[in-house]
């Protein structure tokens, strides 16, 4: 080998193998004793090994997620059962108390007597709700608030608490004149009944004080049928009784009168509709329009009226509508059988009667939710032997009246139309413009004739039995 060739390859010694360290060999792997710490790896279809992302979870300066483990496994948490058990989880683990703790040891914090005096500002009703709530208020209070519920003059205190968990009891109904749940004798098949028969919801020892509405001579609707009709409605039939329950069609024991009562709930409240009808006859004179329409016991109308109808013109309207019957249709042969007068009159009277300006318009009571409507009808009197004279004139008295939402005795609907004192309810101001009939028949798609709406007491006379029209 000559001098010049031994001198190149000396020279180029360096570079040349300083270009063979760093040249990638083709097929070659990198062999490493294990995986660094904080990498991962994933491989290609070449085969290569290249490193992808390291293993921290969020980036420091932006905050994303770079593990693409992790954010797989957040993909399929959202909006899963997982994460909806992890809530639940959660949520429960505040309910526990776990959180709850330091929150309770501020109301030992207070100083002594501090509670208290904040109870001496309140209720007695709120006072035992507090007490009730939990066992921190519980053990502060102590049974003050329970025995201050049970003295006399805090009675309607203790309806106002126990009232509330009527839901918790359907096998008791709440009894307002005892302030306690009594436990109901015929569950389920609590029906009216006559006044004569012994009907007991429940056993009570003040059975005179509870609160009752009369609809007609022996039949009345007591405030433990409002009850089990509400509560029956409100949380299901193993609470009390379907409104259908409640409605009766019936005939009078001591006359001639039919009744047809009728339940229906509207927004919260419960309407009464009773419709009464007896056949009459013409020309009747007073004592004897007396005799058709009080009942000879208590001197109180055959059909459904309110605690006010002595003041003002219901009477009154109903004998000016019995004046207006025309009188039987008499052929001249039967006339003549009477005597020598004919009038032409009597062979064809007209049936279609129309009242005057005085009985037709409807009346509502200015002190209940109450509305009337007098009316005379054609219809049939099937126990007529005499087939020309049994299609009669029927005078016919529809009473609608608003018992109220059922929470209590004291309500303002239920109290002003059983009291006969004043209790202050204006019927003008809290009944809206349509009236009670016609929210009521609108239930059933029937319509009533169109009538003007005049008060039941004009002059706002208020003599009551002392006075003279009602008789």
């Amino acid at each position: 080998m000559s001098s010049s060739s031994q001198h190149s390859s000396k020279s180029g010694s360096f570079t040349s193998r300083l270009a063979s360290v760093f040249k990638s060999k083709p097929g070659g792997k990198k062999l490493t004793k294990g995986r660094p710490d904080g990498c991962t790896y994933d491989a290609g279809a070449s085969g290569s090994v290249r490193q992808l992302t390291q293993s921290t979870s969020k980036s420091a300066q932006t905050g994303e997620v770079w593990n693409e483990t992790e954010m797989l496994h957040s993909l399929l948490r959202r909006d899963s059962n997982d994460s909806l058990a992890s809530n639940n989880k959660r949520s429960n683990w505040f309910d526990a108390g776990v959180n709850r703790k330091p929150g309770e040891d501020i109301l030992f914090r207070l100083p002594q007597g501090l509670w208290e005096h904040i109870v001496s500002y309140i209720s007695p009703a709120d006072s035992a709700n507090l007490a009730f709530s939990c066992k921190r208020f519980h053990s502060i209070l102590g049974p003050g608030p329970w025995l201050a519920l049970d003295l006399p003059e805090n009675h309607q205190y203790k309806v106002n608490f126990l009232l509330p968990m009527d839901r918790l009891y359907p096998d008791h109904l709440f009894c307002f004149p005892c302030a306690t749940y009594h436990i109901r004798i015929q569950k389920g098949e609590e029906r009216l009944k006559h006044v004569h028969t012994l009907n007991l919801i429940y056993n009570c020892p003040n059975p005179k004080q509870q609160s009752k509405a009369r609809i007609t001579p022996g039949w009345t609707l007591p405030f433990v049928f409002v009850q089990l009709a509400f509560r029956g409605h409100r949380y299901g039939p193993e609470y009390g009784i379907p409104l259908d329950a409640l409605n009766r069609r019936y005939k009078c024991r001591n006359s001639e009168w039919t009744h047809q009562v009728r339940y229906h709930f509207h927004q919260g409240h419960l309407l009464l509709r009773v419709v009464s009808t007896c056949f009459a006859e013409s020309q009747l004179p007073p004592s004897l329009q007396r005799h058709l329409l009080y009942c000879r016991e208590d001197y109180t109308p055959y059909f459904s009226v309110c605690a006010h109808w002595r003041d003002g013109e219901l009477m009154n309207n109903c004998k000016c509508a019995l004046d207006h019957i025309p009188p039987y249709k008499e052929t001249i042969a039967r006339q003549l059988q009477k005597g020598p007068q004919i009038s032409l009159a009597l062979r064809n009277p007209n049936v279609f009667i129309t009242l005057c300006q005085k009985c037709r318009p409807m009346r509502r009571c200015p002190e209940c939710p109450t509305e009337y409507l007098v009316e005379l009808k054609l219809a049939e009197d099937k126990n007529d032997p005499d087939r020309l004279r049994r299609f009669k004139q029927a005078i016919v008295v529809t009473r609608w009246s608003d018992l109220g939402d059922g929470t209590s005795p004291d309500g303002p609907e239920w109290k002003a139309c059983i009291t006969e004192g004043d209790t202050g309810f204006d019927s003008f101001k809290s009944l809206t413009r349509r009236g009670l009939s016609g929210t009521f028949e609108s239930q059933s798609g029937v319509t009533i004739p169109g009538q003007r709406m005049m008060s039941l007491n004009p002059q706002n006379e208020k003599k009551g039995e002392e006075g003279h029209n009602w008789y």
